[in-house]
């Protein structure tokens, strides 16, 4: 193993015990999308007591922040990214204390090598993952722009994968403005519960034209106060996924033109608010076999993941467009509990999840090294990425 390597090892292991605190600060601490103020103050504070300099408020996002350190030259410049928002009512039952510690860690143990090596090394605090789409606003703003490669982890259950894909998903909310009235006499207003009910319905009956890997699934956000009265408002939200953004913009239209038939049948005004679309993801093989290799080296066998499957989304996917990236999956629960399932909040803070936030701080960290030390690696990593995208 190269000398530096082991010198990143030695300061990821002389971290462990403020890694693994941080990581269950953050998970006793759950914070929706965009409101992780204490998760970001947790993380600040670790870089500052460590030496790095915390840029806050990036990209116009409170809880989004970047940290540099350069080497002996700008560029190729490699980026860790870190997640940390919790789900409403069951917390961090996806984990993002555990990316968020692996990242911090991976930054940290790199930087103490940097003065040795070309390029620099960056930890983006990419807040909202779960609603919000933090990423894609820090791309559209540019954050992204000088960015080489951006390494991450997922925890995941039952195996470690290596290169999983995911689904191009967005969300859309609808709020339908009716008329309110007494029951008896519910031909005096116009019920918006019906507008959305007809909706479901008509999504339903629209299924059919769907795509093998197209879904949408909804709840009622508000569906009236009292059963004696005709509902003058009512709402509802649908979670949209698909195989690829293109095929994503054909289920908006789908969900819209259900949505347009239940305003026009029922005599209610739709209110429509589609959010940011998230991407389909690609991972980077030739960066996946590198962090596999290294993660090998830590004793954690990983396997390749299959092509095809009903993956989730996340907002790296637009990344994915614009530059290599890994989103790879370490287990730290059994097969049978799922992400986003309270149950899966319990493993997040798990002695297997402890040692995956420092066998991926480490793994992270190697793989960085070994891109920012070849430039034949770098080639072959963006002709990966090429190749890639031309044949999607």
């Amino acid at each position: 193993m190269h000398p530096l390597k082991q010198t990143v090892i030695a300061a990821i292991d002389n971290m462990e015990t403020q890694l693994i605190a941080l990581s269950h600060a953050i998970h006793s601490t759950p914070e929706t999308s965009l409101k992780e103020h204490q998760a970001t103050k947790y993380i600040a504070e670790l870089l500052t007591n460590a030496g790095r300099q915390v840029q806050s408020g990036v990209a116009g996002l409170d809880t989004a922040f970047v940290s540099t350190v350069r080497g002996q030259a700008p560029r190729p410049h490699v980026a860790f990214l870190a997640e940390y928002d919790a789900l409403p009512d069951i917390g961090h039952a996806c984990g993002h204390n555990v990316i968020a510690a692996a990242s911090v860690g991976a930054y940290l143990g790199l930087c103490q090598v940097m003065p040795h090596l070309n390029g620099a090394v960056s930890l983006f605090g990419t807040p909202g993952e779960e609603a919000d789409g933090g990423k894609i606003v820090m791309l559209e703003a540019g954050v992204f722009d000088d960015v080489d490669f951006a390494l991450m982890i997922h925890p995941s259950s039952g195996k470690s994968l290596l290169a999983r894909g995911g689904r191009a998903a967005t969300g859309v909310k609808v709020h339908f403005g009716g008329k309110a009235a007494h029951s008896s006499a519910p031909s005096r207003g116009i019920n918006a519960l019906n507008a959305v009910l007809s909706t479901f319905q008509h999504i339903d009956m629209l299924r059919p034209t769907f795509s093998l890997q197209d879904n949408v699934n909804g709840i009622i956000t508000n569906g009236g106060t009292a059963s004696n009265v005709i509902p003058g408002e009512a709402a509802c939200e649908f979670s949209l996924r698909a195989s690829t953004l293109a095929e994503l913009k054909q289920l908006v239209e789908k969900v819209q033109l259900a949505i347009d038939a239940a305003a026009k049948l029922t005599g209610a005004v739709a209110e429509v608010k589609v959010g940011l679309l998230y991407a389909e993801r690609y991972p980077n093989q030739v960066m996946s076999s590198v962090f596999k290799a290294n993660m090998a080296q830590l004793g954690e066998e990983m396997e390749w993941a299959s092509p095809v499957g009903m993956y989730g989304s996340s907002d790296i996917g637009n990344i994915s467009l614009k530059l290599p990236v890994i989103h790879d999956y370490l287990w730290i629960a059994p097969t049978e509990v799922n992400t986003h399932h309270a149950d899966f909040t319990a493993f997040s803070a798990s002695q297997r999840a402890d040692e995956v936030v420092i066998k991926a701080a480490k793994g992270l960290a190697m793989t960085a090294f070994d891109i920012l030390n070849s430039a034949a690696l770098q080639g072959e990593i963006k002709e990966c990425f090429t190749h890639t995208l031309n044949i999607r």
